[in-house]
């Protein structure tokens, strides 16, 4: 209870006991043993272990490889219900992943995606020792999806025409449901920590790591397991190609001919500790909302630029110290040139700068993580990516775009994900000072 009137409390800095003088029934000066005390947390948001799987390969150097090749993993679209519309980055083999068992009830797209990322770079075991590490109640889970497993939903009702309901194997807790992905995971691993799946379109999965840095700081948990997953499914296929967004070719960011987007599906995961120091952290995040339209951006990049700033606010840095930005970069015209008026007022026209959409497609709820990782890449292997498929830059842009390779100088970089309805999200990355 409350102390009472007349008492005070000594707390020690490392002391594992409280003392303070007694009421007169207790025994003078008793010692109450209580937890100890942390006076002080780690400053830094530790990725102690990232895995990726995209269109272009299985995790880590397969992506590495991709970047050193100018390999794209874009192809005519023959995916079945959508063949014809457009390129589009897809993750070969799926069909054939069989989720174990215990797990059966999860098996859509989506989670078969998931389960083949997790299996990636030693993931799962590192999660799982930080699991046996913290306890299940110490890990927290936070991941990003948009469209989650959808496709299962349109499969059963196309089985379902002209039936009274859907077909029994339906499940939707455990697919279409947003959430699905987090229950995936939290079953995967046996966590009992705070949990949250993020839906906010393209942004999705950048956000989980201001949410799992968020936790940390305030001792919700110890670690966080934190990702994003989306695959393909007629829902986006067909929906982006009725808003008239995507591409007939390969998408071509920054183009002065670029016309839409090429619609990928990819997972990424990271896991997430607090730290002194470490070769690979969230050094900053910045987060913002234009709410300027359901699906254009502010056209000055209003939203975008505040997001930016955040991150490096956050990270104490300025523009000079970065050494490449990864653009969101989808490749449309209203969502390149906006992004460019934001990249010129916050950052300036010296940066590199490129979008990776050309070698993955646009992962939409996955592109937060996905494009973490290429940027972390980038900067580890020396080398920027050139942005794949660009012909002519848009002569109205004033960022700098890279066209070729060049050598990467600076100690961090910073990845944009922008979604629709304004929801924006930029993450500074790299070794702490």
């Amino acid at each position: 209870g409350p102390l009472q009137p007349g008492l005070h409390c000594e707390v020690r800095e490392g002391d594992t006991s409280v003392r303070w003088p007694a009421p007169h029934t207790c025994a003078p000066d008793p010692l109450i043993a209580v937890p100890k005390i942390q006076m002080s947390k780690p400053r830094f948001t530790s990725i102690a272990q990232m895995t990726v799987t995209s269109a272009v390969g299985r995790g880590w150097d397969a992506h590495l490889q991709a970047l050193s090749e100018q390999r794209s993993g874009l192809q005519p679209n023959h995916f079945a219900g959508a063949a014809g519309l457009g390129w589009i980055g897809e993750v070969a083999g799926l069909s054939s992943v069989e989720l174990p068992a215990e797990l059966a009830a999860f098996d859509c797209r989506n989670n078969r995606l998931a389960w083949l990322a997790l299996q990636q770079d030693g993931f799962l075991d590192a999660a799982r020792a930080a699991v046996h590490q913290y306890g299940p109640e110490r890990v927290a889970v936070f991941v990003g999806t948009s469209t989650s497993g959808i496709q299962q939903t349109e499969r059963a009702y196309a089985e379902a025409q002209g039936a009274d309901a859907l077909p029994d194997w339906f499940d939707y807790r455990h697919s279409h449901n947003v959430y699905s992905l987090g229950y995936f995971l939290r079953s995967i691993f046996g966590t009992r920590g705070p949990s949250a799946c993020i839906s906010t379109a393209c942004s999705s999965s950048a956000k989980v790591f201001a949410s799992a840095e968020r936790a940390l700081k305030l001792g919700l948990c110890d670690a966080a397991i934190v990702g994003g997953c989306d695959s393909l499914c007629l829902t986006t296929l067909r929906g982006f190609h009725s808003l008239q967004l995507v591409s007939e070719q390969a998408c071509r960011p920054a183009d002065a001919h670029r016309n839409g987007i090429s619609i990928g599906e990819a997972a990424g995961f990271a896991l997430l500790t607090l730290a002194d120091a470490a070769p690979r952290a969230v050094l900053g995040y910045g987060e913002s909302s234009d709410a300027h339209h359901m699906s254009s951006p502010d056209p000055d990049g209003a939203g975008a630029a505040r997001a930016m700033q955040a991150a490096l606010d956050r990270a104490a840095l300025e523009p000079g110290a970065l050494a490449y930005l990864n653009l969101h970069g989808t490749a449309t015209p209203a969502n390149d040139r906006a992004e460019d008026r934001a990249v010129c007022g916050v950052l300036g026209t010296d940066l590199p700068c490129s979008s990776t959409k050309g070698y993955t497609g646009h992962t939409l709820g996955a592109a937060g993580i996905v494009e973490a990782a290429l940027a972390l890449m980038a900067l580890e292997r020396g080398e920027l990516p050139p942005s794949l498929n660009t012909q002519t830059l848009d002569p109205d842009f004033g960022s700098r775009i890279l066209m070729q390779p060049q050598a990467a100088r600076g100690r961090a970089v910073m990845s944009n994900s922008f979604g629709f309805g304004g929801s924006n999200c930029s993450l500074v990355l790299g070794a702490t000072p």
